[in-house]
This record gives C-alpha cells, sequence and structure tokens, in this order.
C-alpha cells in the first residue's frame, strides 16, 4: 500500500551533494525495444528500473525475449530477432514510450496483440498512430482513439510512405521508426516517414530514437528536415550505455539554486544528449528567468521550470505547451491547480499558456497546501521543489514518483532534506 501523502520540511540551508539521476527512461525504453527486437544478446547498462520499464521489459517477456537483471542498472537482454504473439493482452500502465512503440512494433507479429494500459492510459490519444499504421495496409484498431488497441499483424511491418501527424507527440514518429527495420526483407520500398506538416512535440527525442536505432545496425537516412527513410536491416545484439535522465536532473538543478546548493550529479551538465537538458541553462538564469520560456522541445522540464518560477524576481509565461495536456495527466491544469492552491493568483492559464505571476516573498513563509499530484511522477517532484522553501507542502500520493525516479525521495533525503506526516 503507497503512502497517502508526504510533508516536506524546507531545510534551510543549501542543499550540498552528491546526487545521481537514475537512466533515462527515454533512452532505456528505446534500447529495451530494440535489444528485444534484435537476435543475439544485448547488454544495456546505465539503465532505469522504474514502473515505466518494467513494464517494457514484461511486455517483450510475453513475446519470448528473454530479460536478466544482474544489478540495479542493467539489462540483459536476448531476442530471436522476432516476437512471438504473447497469451495475453499487453498491460502497459501509465507508460507512454511503452505503448505508443510497442503498437508500431507489434504489426510486426504474426498474430494478434491487444496493447492496453490503465484509466490514466485509456485517456491518452493515441489515433495518429493508428491512422499512420493503416495507411500502410496494417491492421490496427483504436475505437476510442485512446488505448486498447488491436494489432493484427502478419509477421513484417509494412513498406512505403507514410506521413505521420505528429503535433500530439513525436513519440509516434519513434514508434514508426523502430518499426522500419521489421519490414520483409527484399521488399520493393524501405518505410519512408513523413512528418504530415512542420509540427513535432519535442523533436529532439527523433534524435535519441535515431541514435539508439544506428548502435543497434539500422540504416536511416535523413532525407529533409521532415522525412525519414528506413532501409529493412533488422536489428542486431550490442552493448549500449545509457545516460542518466535530464529530466530527473532538471529538479536537482533547480534544488540547487533555490537553496544556493551544490550537487554534484556525477556527470558534465553538458554531457546530457536529451531534450530537457536545455533546461539547465534556464534554471542557471535564476531569480532572473526569462519573461516568456518555449517549452515545446523540453516538454518534460516545464513543471520544473514552473514551479521555479513561482519563486523567480519578475512573472513568467511558458508557451508551446498544449502537447502537457496530454501527458500523464493534463499539467498545465495541476500546475495551475497546485501553484494556486500554495497562493491564490500565483497562476494563470490563458489558452495553453501558463502564466507564473512570481512572488521571492514565498520563501520562507508557512502556506500549508496539500497538492494534488494526479498520479503524475512530474507533478509530485516538482511541487517537492516548494517545499524547500515553504513550510507545509504536502505531496499526495508520493509513491507515484516510482513510474521514473523510485529513489527520489531518499536522494532529497540524502541532501538533507526531512519530512513528516508521512502516512
Amino acid at each position: 500500500m503507497g503512502r497517502a501523502k508526504l510533508t516536506i520540511l524546507p531545510p534551510g540551508k543549501p542543499l550540498i551533494g552528491r546526487a545521481m539521476p537514475p537512466g533515462s527512461k527515454s533512452i532505456t525504453n528505446r534500447a529495451l525495444l530494440l535489444a528485444g527486437l534484435a537476435r543475439g544478446t544485448s547488454r544495456l547498462t546505465g539503465a532505469l528500473r522504474s514502473d515505466d520499464t518494467r513494464y517494457m521489459a514484461e511486455a517483450l517477456q510475453a513475446m519470448g525475449v528473454t530479460i536478466d537483471q544482474p544489478d540495479e542498472t542493467t539489462f540483459v537482454v536476448t531476442g530471436t530477432g522476432k516476437l512471438s504473439p504473447p497469451s495475453g493482452p499487453l498491460f502497459l500502465g501509465n507508460a507512454g514510450t511503452a505503448t505508443r512503440f510497442l503498437t508500431a512494433a507489434v504489426a510486426s507479429v504474426d498474430g494478434t496483440v491487444v496493447v492496453d494500459g490503465d484509466e490514466h492510459m485509456r485517456k491518452r490519444p493515441i489515433g495518429p498512430l493508428i491512422t499512420a499504421l493503416n495507411a500502410l495496409g496494417l491492421d490496427a484498431e483504436a475505437p476510442t482513439g485512446c488505448p486498447p488497441v488491436t494489432v493484427r499483424g502478419n509477421g513484417h511491418f509494412a513498406s512505403g510512405r507514410v506521413e505521420i501527424d505528429a503535433g500530439l507527440s513525436s513519440q509516434y514518429v519513434s514508434a514508426l521508426l523502430m518499426a522500419g527495420p521489421l519490414v520483409k526483407p527484399g521488399a520493393n520500398a524501405p518505410l519512408t516517414v513523413a512528418l504530415a506538416g512542420t509540427e513535432i512535440g519535442a523533436r529532439g527525442y527523433v534524435d535519441l530514437t535515431l541514435a539508439a536505432m544506428e548502435a543497434f545496425g539500422a540504416r536511416v537516412e535523413q532525407v529533409d528536415a521532415a522525412t525519414w527513410k528506413v532501409e529493412p536491416t533488422g536489428y542486431r545484439a550490442t552493448d549500449f550505455v545509457i545516460e542518466p535522465d535530464a529530466s530527473a536532473a532538471t529538479y536537482l538543478w533547480a534544488a540547487e539554486v533555490l537553496t544556493g546548493g551544490r550537487i554534484d550529479l556525477g556527470v558534465p551538465n553538458d554531457a546530457f544528449t536529451q531534450p530537457d537538458a536545455r533546461a539547465f541553462d534556464i534554471i542557471s538564469e535564476f531569480p532572473h528567468l526569462p519573461a516568456e520560456i518555449d517549452g515545446s522541445q523540453m516538454q518534460d522540464a516545464v513543471p520544473t521550470l514552473a514551479v521555479l518560477a513561482a519563486f523567480n524576481e519578475t512573472p513568467v509565461r511558458f508557451t508551446g505547451i498544449a502537447n502537457l495536456r496530454v501527458k500523464e495527466c493534463d499539467r498545465v491544469r495541476a500546475l495551475s491547480l497546485g501553484l494556486n492552491n500554495i497562493r491564490d493568483g500565483l497562476a494563470e492559464e490563458e489558452g495553453d499558456d501558463l502564466i507564473v505571476a512570481s512572488d521571492p516573498s514565498l520563501a520562507g513563509q508557512t502556506l500549508p497546501a496539500e497538492i494534488d499530484t494526479f498520479a503524475d511522477h512530474r507533478i509530485a517532484m516538482s511541487f517537492a521543489l516548494a517545499g524547500l522553501k515553504i513550510g507545509g507542502i504536502t505531496i499526495l500520493d508520493p509513491d507515484c514518483v516510482t513510474k521514473t525516479f523510485p529513489a527520489y525521495w531518499d536522494v532529497l533525503a540524502s541532501l538533507g532534506v526531512s519530512y513528516t506526516d508521512i502516512e
């Protein structure tokens, strides 16, 4: 039974110490899938062990992939180069990466696969990906436009050209790209993936996908800024090192500037290739954050930046964040509600923009507030930052952080943060 709530005690001192973020969730789930699709044994090191990656691993195991976990940060994955039909539906919780990526990959299975998730995942859109799969002649359906998805495969992915609307999520593009090498060898044409329009949520995540694919032996040609051609190479097993999670690092970078501390993440700040790492330069400007922050290419860093903005010298408007409304929860609304629960008028939604009023005098006050996390790990972790400076901040459902950062509360404690009212 998870804890109902956790109240943070402001440390009243700089946070100083070493705190390693976990492995990247985004890269771990890409590498798990590609290793599962490869023939042979791959060793993934520096990996994240969390709810999201567990769901991916269990789904692959249900389709005949062998996965061993010799330690907390390693997966040893052995595949045959082909996924087998599972005996039942694949349950993926609220793991967006696992759900979107597998929806495309299981089209290469010779048989029927149902991809499903929890009540939150069943509200997250997958329609554009289904439309693209159908356009390729593949048999996939999601009657509600969200999971569950039923895919009836014939043993190979499809070749040809397909356009995908990636305005809601870059994960649709990544899903198609990673399935591309599974086209039947000798097919008349490779798979060509093209954006319908130029809008794409967090393009940098497509770059992560391409880098992982190439590490596992895929060949992808970027024809232009909106088109990729994927050769039907299949995948080969390889050993793969996963970098720390940049989204997780944002909480530690923010904790450092909020408290005037020094937190050694064990990796240089410029060593990250993930899109959210660009938040470091913005966080470094605190308490003089820009008046407008475009969150479109670092979406998972926006909750961190929004809570940090509450203590900024001047107001901050967050733009390009419409996609946050279809994440694990409506994060724009959750941030607005949480900030206004701390102090009425601290945040305002204007269309899909979020305006944070900012009030440096909040620091040092006691403002009892229960923060509804909506079972969203990023809402829980970002509002913990408010508790470093304001007394009385209580996080509801604190164990939802196990989705991507199971040790989060222990990591903060190791830096000198205490808690009370743990239930």
